[in-house]
């Protein structure tokens, strides 16, 4: 049975969830449009998001994701995988909600940091790349996480296909 895409599927939580990764199977799988909102705006900006951040500051990297979830919800449906903090706003949910599904990915903070230690490509760490601040992180942005949330799908110990059959089975159809 072939699944079709109505709606976006915004794939939303902490760095190193898994968020490009099933953007990036889902794409396969569903034959669909994916977008990577990081490298969509790295694209359009020019320069990396860490240069944004050390330039422009956070809040006009904000401005950037809001947006581009404004052009984004008005392409034809597709897997979108969210920055970290795109739900932090809103604005940006309340954008997500009337064109898509939200799909929570979540994972331990030793399973965060695994994945994302050697990456210089976090500003938002700061130079704080331990265990302990990534759940201090993670924390502040639990109930924001939460509450944007349709469904939530735990990845730690997970593959990549388990999540993404997951994600499917309760996005799909909607």
């Amino acid at each position: 049975m072939t699944r079709h895409m109505t709606r976006h599927i915004y794939l939303i939580g902490f760095m190193g969830t898994g968020k490009s990764t099933i953007a990036q199977r889902l794409k396969t799988i569903l034959r669909a449009g994916e977008i990577d909102m990081d490298a969509a705006i790295v694209k359009e900006a020019g320069m990396s998001i860490r240069r944004i951040f050390e330039k422009y500051g956070e809040d006009y990297f904000r401005d950037l994701e809001t947006k581009m979830l404004k052009t984004i919800s008005g392409y034809r449906p597709s897997v979108i995988s969210c920055g970290g903090g795109t739900v932090m706003r809103p604005q940006n949910v309340e954008l997500m909600k009337k064109s898509g599904i939200i799909v929570l990915l979540t994972a331990e903070p030793e399973t965060v940091y695994e994945r994302v230690k050697n990456s210089k490509n976090r500003p938002i760490l700061n130079g704080h790349m331990q265990v302990d601040y990534i759940a201090q992180l993670m924390e502040k942005r639990r109930s924001a996480y939460e509450a944007a949330c349709d469904v939530r799908i735990p990845t730690d110990n997970r593959t990549p296909d388990e999540i993404a059959q997951e994600v499917m089975t309760a996005a799909l159809p909607f």
